[in-house]
């Protein structure tokens, strides 16, 4: 049982939160929500022991393993996937090493009696009373085991980490967490950047492998399917609810009706107080009762409600302009680099104002494509786009490619033409950046923000062709839901990568499977491709 116990986080004189108290008992499932900047990550990396607390501790096991998976990876890109997952025993090894370096020392030191002789004596004495204590283990084979049971090859183990995508890093980074055999898991945002087969063997492994977790994520379903309790970070407080998300929205809506119904009532009795001492005071024969009543006032406890976030993306992509029948057509179509077929001989048209979603494991060639489309690359085969296509293209590291030196107003002031110029606040202001928000340098906004503005710039003139490629990331829930709902109601054609299985579900009519050097047409939806390709696909990554 690990506790958190009156944990306060105050910052230049603003409080973020105070007195956060609960416990996360052996096999919770914990999703921890709240909007952007109720203090989610900051919670978090405490009970990591990444960062201090203004008040408040965190109190484990002494034996008790912790392990943090922050929002953005730490894998070293000098190291290879063998040496970044053996880092799970770095303290062991360390242990170890300091051993035998204090024995080499009392071998070559004649100081017997020094009191630095005794330290070190001391010092030796309690690190081999903890080492010898492990459980003799061959660790190489460990760390073997770890990589090979991930989807790891053996010849991936000698590769360097920077060769690899988000989605098998994060795998490097769970490989060290099952070697640690956590008794807490602490996930931020665990699903961007990685695609739906890694989200799957995530679930599987939380659900079926992991102790006790804490997750941050907006993406529903992952954290519907994994957790079963909910804390919301809500004013400097929290709220602690056994239920997973979907059920969670429910009873807080219950709480805040109850809450509403409870500040109305005491408001009137506020009013009414009020009136009555404004009344009678001075007036000699009410005298107790005006002072009773003022006193009654002082004591009471103002109930407050909980603040919703009335922040929303207003968001409605322009009417299309009429391309041709085919905005895409391929065309045995082929693509390597070196000796790695990426694809081969794929042949597919997509037909205007068709919504379509390409799906596959990451390095499957699903981006390569987009590139393809866009003439970015050169290919094998045939790549055309039809007549009077015009195309909007959201790439997956959109928001990273904006000049970090412009403010808002300017990045999209760099952009915009004609008449839509005299419109250029109004647009922020429904994506909202409104106030002192437009003259923020880019480079201080958050990773949604950043998102909500590329997507801005995406939004300036008319397109018939929106090729998306993962436009979720770092988009809160609500967020989410209105892009989705702006993409039902586009007119135009629609290309999709997304690792989201909720944002995906109800959105696209056919679906491209990269997988194995071929791309494979599916006329079925998304829902029904995923509700196909589960089974098969957890049996493919050894989940079951």
């Amino acid at each position: 049982m690990i506790s958190v116990d009156g944990l306060a986080v105050e910052f230049s004189g603003e409080t973020l939160f105070s007195d956060v108290s609960f416990v996360v008992n052996e096999n919770d499932k914990i999703a921890l929500m709240g909007k952007n900047g109720a203090g989610k990550s900051t919670m978090m990396k405490i009970i990591a022991g990444a960062q201090k607390p203004t008040r408040g501790k965190v109190n484990a096991p002494k034996d008790a393993v912790i392990a943090y998976l922050p929002q953005h990876l730490l894998t070293e890109d000098d190291s290879t996937v063998f040496e970044e997952a053996a880092k799970a025993f770095k303290e062991i090894f360390s242990m170890r090493d300091e051993i035998d370096s204090i024995n080499k020392q009392l071998e070559t030191r004649t100081d017997y009696e020094s009191s630095e002789y005794m330290a070190l004596i001391d010092r030796v004495s309690d690190l081999g009373e903890k080492f010898y204590a492990i459980e003799d283990i061959n660790y190489d084979a460990e760390v073997e085991k770890a990589l090979k049971g991930l989807g790891f090859k053996r010849e991936d183990f000698s590769r360097p980490t920077s060769e690899f995508s988000g989605g098998w890093r994060m795998r490097i980074e769970l490989a060290k967490i099952l070697l640690q055999k956590p008794d807490l898991i602490l996930l931020d945002e665990p699903t961007n950047h990685i695609d739906i087969e890694s989200v799957i063997w995530l679930e599987h492994f939380l659900i079926n492998k992991a102790k006790a977790v804490i997750v941050i994520s907006h993406d529903r379903t992952f954290i519907d399917n994994i957790t079963n309790r909910t804390i919301e970070v809500t004013m400097g407080r929290i709220y602690d609810y056994k239920a997973n998300y979907s059920h969670y929205l429910q009873l807080r809506e219950e709480r805040r009706a109850h809450q509403q119904k409870a500040f109305a009532e005491q408001q009137k009795i506020i009013a009414d107080n009020k009136a009555f001492i404004e009344r009678f005071r001075g007036t000699y024969s009410k005298t107790n009762q005006v002072n009773a009543r003022e006193r009654m006032l002082e004591k009471m406890e103002l109930i407050e409600v909980d603040e919703v976030d009335t922040s929303a993306l207003r968001l409605r992509f322009p009417a299309a302009p009429r391309s041709g029948d085919y905005p895409i057509s391929v065309s045995h179509l082929s693509k390597q680099y070196g000796d790695h077929i990426v694809f081969k001989d794929a042949s597919f048209a997509i037909s205007r104002g068709e919504k379509v979603s390409f799906v596959g494991r990451n390095g499957e060639g699903k981006s390569t494509m987009i590139k393809a489309i866009l003439g970015e690359i050169v290919i094998e085969g045939k790549c055309e786009l039809g007549h009077n296509v015009k195309v909007g293209y959201f790439a997956q590291n959109q928001a990273a490619l904006l000049n970090s030196e412009l403010t808002v107003f300017q990045t999209v002031d760099e952009v915009a033409k004609g008449e839509i110029r005299t419109q250029i606040k109004t647009i922020l202001g429904g994506f909202m950046f409104s106030g002192d928000d437009i003259d923020k340098k880019v480079s201080v906004l958050s990773g949604g923000e950043r998102t909500r503005l590329a997507m801005v710039k995406l939004l300036l003139e008319p397109v018939n062709l929106l090729i998306l490629d993962e436009p979720t990331n770092h988009l809160d829930l609500k967020s989410k839901d209105v892009l989705k709902e702006a993409l039902k109601a586009f007119d135009g054609t629609l290309v999709l990568v997304s690792h989201d299985r909720d944002f995906l579900q109800g959105l696209s009519e056919k679906v491209f499977e990269f997988k194995d050097q071929r791309v494979i047409e599916h006329f079925e939806t998304i829902d029904a491709f995923l509700v196909r390709n589960r089974i098969e696909n957890i049996k493919q990554l050894d989940l079951v």
